[in-house]
């Protein structure tokens, strides 16, 4: 079967991909905002920690070479975000450390208490299918692929 689909000269995958991820900057600034984390929603955020823009310790860099996923729930603090990027203080192994993750970096996001996910493709990054660690700074929490799950695949067969 042939492909008769002209190639679009308009980059929807890329309007998609940063219009979802205008999704997660809202939601982050609305606890920035706040200040807490309304009923029981927390969040998995993973992300390419070798991008540019992404600022995390040495020691973490060194445990956590290409990605990593942190928990936003419990234990954060100064939550700040700004159009392209968010800055999070965390507790790894006791010790506190502050992330700076822009967006384009962020390959999922996950809030498990509503069984809501999106999944992105990082800006600058090829595709990986690969398995990573589960998150360092919380306890991971089953998370169940319910009906709210949004991902979004442009890519084609030739």
């Amino acid at each position: 079967m042939v492909d008769d689909t002209p190639e679009s000269l308009i980059p929807y995958d890329e309007i998609v991909q940063e219009a979802l991820r205008d999704v997660v900057g809202r939601v982050l600034s609305e606890v920035e905002a706040t200040g807490v984390l309304p009923g029981g929603h927390h969040f998995y955020i993973t992300f390419k920690t070798r991008l540019p823009g992404v600022s995390i310790p040495k020691h973490l860099m060194e445990r956590f070479p290409d990605e990593m996923t942190i928990v936003i729930q419990h234990r954060f603090w100064d939550l700040r975000v700004a159009k392209d990027h968010f800055t999070v203080g965390l507790s790894f192994g006791g010790v506190p450390s502050t992330l700076v993750v822009p967006f384009s970096a962020v390959t999922d996001f996950v809030d498990p208490a509503v069984d809501f996910s999106l999944k992105f493709q990082a800006s600058g990054a090829p595709p990986e299918d690969d398995e990573h660690d589960p998150p360092q700074n919380d306890e991971p929490l089953a998370v169940d692929d319910g009906s709210n799950v949004v991902a979004v695949d442009f890519t084609r067969k030739k």
